[in-house]
This record gives structure tokens, sequence and C-alpha cells, in this order.
């Protein structure tokens, strides 16, 4: 195996020279890191793709030609086995969760600490999701107003009920009624005592629920689970 086979080959998609020179700079430092390449418009980013195979794309949203949440797409469809993060200057949660549904697995800002972006690239590499602290407090508010999709796949006409069991699991999903019941009300920033409270069962047993989701989704975490449930498509706004 030859050294640049052994590093993290990341490829960089920004229309802007400047921060492309900067950011390929600070992740070469790496031992760990290599930039194969970098483009700056959408379709640019597809074709190096398919030549270079890269393990991160690191993908700014504004581009000429074709924009990163269409390309993002793309690389989803055609190359499922890289990872998308990206690199913009917004911090607007519907950019999050639109770049989150067409495959993105990290969402990071333009104004973080060179440490933070390397941190942030090795755990996405590491299997989890990353979203950029500063987003964080704005994705949980919009989180809180969203509805878990009922068994039929869509969101209940009334809107959202004071029963949690009006809601099921999507057929999709792994988890029982319950924990589909569970993770919605995570979904809306309740703790676990609220949710019990809510569902007349014992805080201890909402801890067992909750540890049962993170387990069949595979994530350590409340708020990744809840991503996991936005991607496919089992929580909606």
């Amino acid at each position: 195996m030859t050294a640049i086979q052994s590093k993290v080959k990341i490829l960089i998609a920004d229309d802007h020279q400047l921060l492309r020179e900067g950011v390929k700079r600070i992740l070469n430092m790496e031992d760990d890191f290599v930039v194969v390449g970098e483009c700056g418009d959408g379709i640019q980013v597809l074709e190096l793709c398919n030549s270079l195979n890269p393990d991160v794309v690191l993908m700014d949203i504004n581009m000429p030609v074709q924009n990163g949440v269409a390309s993002t797409e793309k690389i989803r469809e055609y190359f499922p086995n890289i990872k998308v993060v990206i690199l913009s200057i917004h911090d607007d949660e519907s950019y999050v969760f639109e770049t989150l549904r067409k495959g993105a697995v990290g969402y990071l800002l333009k104004d973080m600490e060179a440490e933070s972006l390397v941190q942030a690239i090795r755990s996405v590499v590491e299997g989890h999701a990353y979203i950029h602290p500063k987003v964080t407090g704005k994705l949980i508010n919009q989180l809180r107003r969203m509805t878990y999709l009922d068994g039929s796949g869509t969101i209940p006409a009334a809107g959202i009920k004071e029963t949690a069991a009006t809601y099921t699991a999507s057929p999709s999903s792994p988890l029982t009624r319950r924990e589909a019941e569970v993770l919605r009300l995570m979904s809306e920033g309740k703790s676990n005592r609220a949710i019990g409270d809510f569902l007349f069962i014992s805080e201890k047993t909402v801890k067992n629920h909750v540890s049962s989701i993170l387990q069949k989704l595979e994530v350590d975490d409340r708020t990744q689970a809840v991503i996991i449930a936005i991607k496919n498509g089992w929580v909606a706004l």
C-alpha cells in the first residue's frame, strides 16, 4: 500500500480559489489527509469523483453551473461510498436539512477554526454525522417543530395531535411503534422525564427505548438519531 492510499483522500469543491488554497494547506498538514483534487463548479466535482475516487468531498453550496445541493444528490446516487461534507457561509437550518436530505453527512461553516475543521472531517470518516455547533441550536429548534410521519407515510391532516398514539413508524423504519413515538418526542426536544410523563411510562423505560433507538440506528446520540430519521424520510417538517 502506498502512502497516499493509506491517507484519507479529500476533494475540495468551491468557486473561490483563495479559500480552496487555504483549506488545502490546512488539510495537507495532517499526516492522515491528502487533498487529491479541487474544482470550482458542481459539474467538475462529479467528474473528479469519477476519476479520483476521493473518500470525502468538501462541498460549497453556492457554485456556478450546478450548485452544491444538486451535486450532493448526484454523488449519493452515483458514488455512494463518497462522503459529502458541506462547507458553507450559510448557517440557516433550512440549508442543513436540504443538504442532509440530499445525502450530506456533515455541515460545517467557513468561519470555523482549522483544528475544528480537521476534527470534523475525522469524525465523518469514522462514520459519524457532524453539524457545526453554531447551527445546532437552530437545528434543534426546527426539529421541535417537526411531526412524525404516520404509518401511511403522510403527515396527519389535522397536524400535531396531543396524543403520541396517533403516530406510528414508517414501514421502512426499524423501530417499533413505541420507539417511533419516543423518537418523535425526542425530535421535539423533550427530556426523558418529559417523554415519560407524556407517554405515562417511567423515565427508566424511556432510557431503555432511547438506548434501543440509538443501537438500531447505529448512532451515538439523540441528535444523530433524529438526523438519520430525517434522511430516511421518517420525520418531516
